[in-house]
């Protein structure tokens, strides 16, 4: 008899484990897509009918052999709320779902960024009154083989006590819409901050393009814990390339004193997150030491010591004396040094700087990395000795940026075949440095998710925006630039739109808090492509260059309502020319017509014509008169300085 009971006991068990569920990107509060077949899909037991009853349809499918089961209900025009029914040897129940708009909103931490974060948070806040809104908020995950569902997600209806950690682009984005169209907006979030365009994209992809399938074919089909064994294993072998070993213990006593001997360590120029230097996303200790000289004039006077911005935290020394910690990672950091400290000669400023997680070092606008004793300023910026001290034990553990596809795999797949109008994408910081590369990669990211989801849907992105990256520009060269050239290239593909936000960009932050200009100009391009209200949605992009004597004549394309230059005085700024010579200089221009004459003294034989090409173009200034930004560009194709740089997979 005792035999007989275990399988008669267990039996509910596997009942249980079979039965219907909702893939978790179905929830209650959540919003569909209208005007299309709508899926939706789950798992149950093998072979168990499913009905699904959603407004006055009824249809009904079997989980295959694996459990999977999908309907595709016809489609819905505008309307709710309703319930979706979700019956097989269990009823399911989501409440309260509207049929409207649903855009992916996707990308790095510009989209990430919440509400709560923006200019004037608290007014949004308050007046965020918008119930027909509704955001789901993908939870983060990374996979090394593509999952079925999300790790997590619930659909949050936007009011004052949830807009706070909404998307703030994507709010801003459906706030318009909404105004404008009155329909219900759904918003489903799936953004990782500091992310590269290589991890949203899929394995697939990669395998059948000829600039990428030798790049994936180096990827080891590896779980994510053999795929930490070869990051750590790796970044054991970057150390050891740069300083030897770690510190053994006491090793590093002397970092911070005046007496130290950094004359071996490795160099690093400053201000610059070293994650894009030689350190890569290492999580961990690092000492930075620079010795500057002191006149006697200056010897014992008072002083005080700009480290621009660290991330995340720093303890600094100025000739083994502490003047200061901070433990922000968007502070400035600005240190008394008493009296008495500096002295004639060499001194040495030491920095020991721990970061926690995510991007690290000492950045921000060289302007500010300065030491200033009276009125004598002395620049900092340029070469630091450094020395990891430590790597933290995390620091080895898989991210999103580890290899490519794992974020695809995770909060990418699953959402597939959700019905969806449209993709908003804010990203492209991570990937400035292969800029050139950026020209296919991101084409192709686009491209892989169409196909995905069998049509070519909108996909808006949003161009970066000004950020003193690494005072990059004409004569050193702008990865910034590069990158924004290569967005504007992406336009090439059918169905895109691109947001510029060289205006509103802030150069000693890369997380410029202005996200309502950039939600506007974003639904500006829904609203006139896709819902039938026509306005201009773009500013005035290049269209011809003619060189007559001494001056260039470029033309462009959306002028809108006419060519501006935003400035009290009528000064058109940021303009540049170059001869044969390719040394570019400052070119005066003023608009006639629709049209922008270009000139410079220095430049008697024109070749080539630049517009807003900076890490920081904040201060170019043409428009058009229905109040957008013209979109950077150059008319030369000189070589750039991230052509041949590619992304490569650890080993």
């Amino acid at each position: 008899m005792k035999k007989l009971l275990l399988p008669i006991l267990l039996f509910p068990c596997v009942l249980s484990v079979a039965q219907v569920r909702l893939s978790k990107i179905f929830g209650d509060n959540m919003v569909l897509q209208r005007k299309q077949p709508i899926p939706v899909w789950g798992w149950a037991g093998a072979g168990e009918k499913v009905t699904v009853q959603f407004n006055n349809q009824i249809k009904s499918s079997r989980a295959d052999r694996n459990g999977k089961w999908m309907v595709k209900l016809d489609p819905e025009e505008v309307g709710g709320p309703y319930q979706l029914l979700v019956k097989g040897k269990k009823i399911l129940t989501i409440n309260n779902v509207l049929v409207g708009e649903v855009w992916i909103c996707s990308g790095q931490s510009n989209m990430e960024f919440p509400v709560s974060g923006v200019i004037n948070a608290a007014k949004e806040i308050a007046a965020a009154d918008y119930s027909l809104i509704r955001e789901l908020r993908v939870g983060r995950g990374i996979s090394t083989t593509p999952k079925e569902d999300l790790v997590d997600g619930e659909w949050a209806i936007c009011s004052s006590a949830t807009v706070g950690e909404f998307t703030a682009v994507g709010y801003f984005f459906a706030r318009e819409l909404y105004n404008r169209l009155k329909i219900p907006i759904g918003l489903i979030n799936s953004s990782w901050g500091g992310t590269h365009s290589e991890t949203w994209t899929s394995r697939a992809a990669f395998e059948n393009s000829n600039d990428f399938k030798t790049m994936i074919a180096s990827m080891p089909l590896l779980n994510l814990d053999s795929l930490a064994e070869i990051r750590k294993q790796s970044t054991a072998r970057q150390i050891e390339a740069l300083q030897g070993h770690l510190p053994l213990k006491g090793e590093n006593s002397e970092w911070k004193e005046e007496a130290g001997d950094d004359s071996r360590w490795p160099r690093m120029r400053l201000p610059q997150l070293w994650d894009y230097q030689q350190l890569g996303a290492l999580d961990g200790v690092v000492w930075f030491r620079k010795t500057v000289k002191i006149s006697n004039e200056n010897a014992g006077a008072a002083a005080e010591l700009d480290l621009a911005m660290i991330d995340d935290n720093d303890i600094t020394y100025v000739n083994g004396v502490r003047v200061g910690t901070t433990n922000v990672y968007n502070a400035q950091r600005k240190y008394l040094v008493p009296a008495g400290v500096l002295k004639a000669g060499n001194n040495v400023i030491a920095v020991r700087v721990e970061d926690t997680g995510g991007g690290g070092g000492i950045y921000g606008d060289s302007a500010d990395l300065r030491l200033k004793i009276g009125s004598e300023v002395l620049s900092l910026a340029g070469e630091w000795a450094f020395q990891v001290e430590a790597i933290y034990a995390g620091a080895n553990s898989v991210g999103p940026n580890s290899f490519p596809t794992l974020l695809f795999n995770s909060m990418v797949n699953p959402l597939i075949p959700f019905a969806i109008e449209g993709v908003i994408w804010y990203q492209g910081e991570a990937n400035a440095g292969r800029a050139y590369e950026y020209r296919k990669a991101f084409p192709l990211m686009i491209t892989d998710w169409r196909q995905h989801w069998g049509r070519d849907f909108p996909f808006y992105f949003v161009q970066l925006a000004s950020f003193n990256s690494d005072n990059g520009n004409s004569k050193n060269g702008s990865t910034w630039a590069e990158l924004r050239e290569a967005q504007t290239m992406t336009l090439s593909l059918p169905n895109t739109g691109m947001s510029v936000t060289t205006d509103i960009g802030e150069s000693n932050d890369i997380h410029p808090r202005n996200k309502q200009d950039v939600g506007r100009r974003l639904a500006a391009i829904a609203l006139d492509n896709i819902y039938g209200i026509q306005m201009e949605f773009s500013g005035p992009a290049f269209q011809s260059m003619k060189v007559q004597g001494d001056q260039a004549i470029i033309s462009f394309t959306h002028i809108g309502k006419g060519l501006e230059a935003r400035d009290k005085y009528g000064y058109l700024r940021g303009f540049e020319m170059a001869g044969a010579d390719r040394d570019f200089h400052y070119a005066m221009a003023r608009i006639e017509g629709n049209q922008v004459i270009v000139s410079c003294n220095e430049v008697r034989d024109p070749v080539a014509v630049r517009f807003a090409w900076a890490d920081d173009a904040g201060e170019a200034n043409l428009f058009n008169k229905d109040g957008f930004p013209a979109i950077s560009f150059r008319t030369d194709q000189w070589k750039g300085i991230t052509e041949g740089n590619k992304f490569t997979i650890e080993k």
